[in-house]
């Protein structure tokens, strides 16, 4: 490991912010990680995130930056987090609905077209309901929980200080590199909050090995396997701030959407449910903004897990040679 050249201060222990406390520790720097809550990840949103590492599907809704910046975050991740598991994702849509799978198609680049025999190779149970599919392989998907434990661990490892319960503004450090999503609003007034709700059930009638997208007309959703028969089932996109339960809107059609995807699911026991707000500025695309001793890394959107490793990698560049990428480093839109 390289001597230790800087004191960096990283507000928020949330994935953002676990990524750059890790990566600028094994780059040699005195790191120390501030949280304002006492339990680690207590306060974060990085828990309720389905945690898909899909840059081609997000092709359908997102810039090209969000796809460069998912890649590279894949190697990353694939580099470092043993449980990240890359075998690719699968869209789907019911027989009356293929002109989605068309749309998606369009709109996206890298997906391969399955039969129903090519599916049924990757998933059986979904080849029984559907005639086909489109499948990005190389997407990676993985488990929040466990990531982010993993990370503490391996940003500690690497010399970094965590310091929890710690709400003030570090005085010490000869950089501070802010990841408080939200938190940061009052100095990022253009920050806006996206709910996203989830329910995590446990199945052992369900058997899928892959992130599947089903593109309902009325109700599109993803499911992700979580190991041990746990699966998250998401969807949902609100402009709002308001975190705590699922509404009772969102949950019916989240769980009747499962229901449609696989009807095993209707046995499934739900262990886990909540929305968490994540931080977005006006055009969803990820900010790196650098001033003179403080850099806010923000505005993620729903793509936390997918993008935190890279821009960890910028940060870290940034920090050892002054270089910017131009697409993600702003002036302060303040």
């Amino acid at each position: 490991m390289a001597v230790a050249k800087m004191h960096l201060a990283v507000r928020g222990a949330g994935v953002v912010g676990l990524w750059q406390a890790l990566t600028l520790a094994r780059a040699g720097h005195r790191v120390t990680l501030y949280e304002r809550s006492a339990t680690p990840f207590a306060d974060a949103c990085s828990p309720f995130a389905g945690a898909m590492l899909a840059p081609r599907c997000e092709e359908e809704s997102a810039e090209p930056v969000i796809r460069a910046l998912g890649e590279r975050s894949i190697a990353l991740w694939l580099k470092t987090y043993p449980g990240t598991v890359a075998n690719g994702t699968l869209i789907v849509a019911p027989s009356r609905d293929r002109v989605l799978i068309d749309r998606f198609a369009r709109m996206t680049e890298g997906g391969d077209r399955l039969d129903r025999t090519g599916l049924a190779q990757l998933e059986p149970d979904l080849a029984k309901r559907f005639a086909g599919a489109l499948y990005y392989a190389g997407e990676a998907h993985l488990a929040p929980d466990q990531a982010l434990a993993f990370l503490l661990d391996a940003a500690q490892a690497a010399g970094t200080r965590v310091k929890l319960g710690e709400v003030g503004m570090p005085q010490d450090a000869d950089l501070v590199i802010d990841c408080r999503g939200l938190a940061a609003k009052n100095d990022l007034p253009t920050l806006r909050g996206v709910r996203g709700e989830r329910i995590v059930v446990r199945s052992r009638e369900v058997h899928l090995a892959h992130p599947v997208r089903f593109l309902h007309p009325r109700f599109p959703l993803y499911i992700v396997p979580w190991g041990d028969g746990l699966y998250m089932i998401g969807a949902t996109v609100i402009e709002s701030e308001e975190t705590g339960p699922v509404s009772v809107r969102s949950a019916l059609d989240l769980l009747s959407a499962a229901y449609a995807l696989d009807p095993a699911f209707a046995e499934a026991e739900i262990v886990r449910q909540g929305a968490s707000a994540r931080p977005a500025f006006p055009d969803n695309r990820p900010r790196i903004i650098a001033a003179k001793g403080y850099i806010y890394v923000n505005g993620l959107y729903r793509h936390g897990f997918l993008l935190a490793p890279a821009l960890a990698e910028l940060v870290a560049t940034f920090v050892e040679t002054g270089a910017r990428h131009e697409e993600v480093f702003v002036a302060d839109p303040a």
